[in-house]
């Protein structure tokens, strides 16, 4: 330990010195060559998870698509790619999501390139949480349909970043940063078993049963890294046993009990709680707000004519909600459930699938 802390000093004295970026003076300081050639990057088709990471300041990038869509929100049914695109679309339109009204066009566009870059190259640039991990099986699922061999697949994915403390996406870094992580472990040519993995996994997030959630989130893979982990934090938006509440609900109660005042301080407090963080705020606003119109709510918010739930909306725990979070009462057998995860759609009072906190594992329910 004391030898590493010795080195990070090392490094950071010369980061200081000469403007380098961590890996960079890290490899200096190793004696590491300056990286692979990436001159057959420009020609590859580049896929990444929005376009808040600047791609193309690294000079990498010159064919770039954006995979938007959050599919840990809504229905994704195992359906055909038409059919697909068309539920995914109405789904965000309904949901307020579609921020740049583009809808099943922009679907449509991002497939048809896809498709046509098939006799080449791909890189694939995402992270560790939830939403982008989806997107990567989604996005490799459909290149094994086209063909396309493992080997002609880069992968550059990344948890965490030795310059960020806390670190919370691609878009913090700058292009200088984003250009070293080909020369780093995040970076990997896939293999065929990479691609199975990632085709099961796509296929248990859209069967209208979650029986092989626990297959793949048991899963450990080195060109996959961080999809068992995603796909654990997949099953506990299921309803636990305990009180119906997925663990997302259960901390905006708690972040309430605790004195958040309004609806922005909680969605910081439950974000900063997350391992790695994938809820944004709409989808969190309107869970809210469905907690403050249940038959029996669980909170309760400053009233507005559109019952709109936003930053500012102040929030207080009802009697029922206290009940709730302390295990005595159940949110589901209360006040029904109508939600999608994947291709599972839950419904009613009286739902099949929950999650155990016992097993941690997601149980059938009589």
């Amino acid at each position: 330990m004391t030898k590493q802390a010795d080195f990070k000093r090392r490094v950071r004295a010369r980061m200081a010195k000469t403007g380098e970026s961590y890996a960079a003076a890290r490899r200096h300081l190793l004696g590491e060559p300056d990286g692979p050639d990436l001159d057959w990057m420009a020609e590859a088709l580049h896929v990444s998870n929005g376009d808040a990471t600047d791609l193309p300041g690294t000079g990498l990038a010159r064919r770039l698509i954006y995979w938007r869509d959050v599919l840990h929100e809504g229905p994704v049914p195992a359906v055909g790619s038409a059919e697909l695109r068309r539920i995914r679309a109405a789904f965000l339109i309904g949901a307020g999501a579609d921020d740049r009204r583009e809808g099943e066009q922009m679907f449509a566009e991002r497939d048809r390139i896809l498709e046509a870059n098939r006799e080449g190259e791909y890189v694939l640039w995402f992270e560790a949480d939830l939403y982008d991990q989806l997107q990567v099986i989604q996005v490799l699922s459909r290149l094994a349909e086209l063909g396309v061999p493992a080997g002609r697949i880069t992968l550059i994915c990344i948890g965490e970043h030795p310059e960020i403390a806390r670190f919370g996406g691609l878009g913090e870094l700058r292009p200088d940063q984003l250009r070293e992580l080909p020369a780093t472990k995040a970076c990997k040519r896939l293999t065929p078993a990479a691609l199975d993995l990632a085709t099961r996994a796509w296929a248990a997030l859209r069967a209208p049963e979650p029986s092989r959630l626990g297959t793949i989130a048991a899963t450990r893979s080195t060109d996959l890294r961080f999809l068992g982990e995603a796909f654990d934090r997949l099953s506990r938006k299921y309803p636990s046993t305990r009180d119906g509440l997925s663990l997302t609900e259960r901390r905006i109660l708690a972040a309430v009990a605790d004195g958040a005042p309004d609806a922005g301080t909680a969605f910081t407090r439950l974000w900063r709680r997350e391992t790695r963080p994938y809820l944004g705020d709409t989808f969190c606003f309107d869970m809210i707000r469905r907690l403050t119109e249940a038959p029996d709510p669980l909170l309760r918010a400053d009233a507005t004519d559109d019952g709109h739930v936003d930053r500012l909306t102040r929030l207080r725990l009802t009697a029922t909600g206290a009940r709730v979070l302390a295990g005595e009462a159940d949110h589901v057998a209360l006040n029904g459930v109508d939600r999608w995860i994947g291709g599972v759609h839950l419904h009613g009072r009286h739902v099949r699938w929950r999650w155990d906190e016992g097993t941690e594992a997601v149980t059938t329910t009589t």
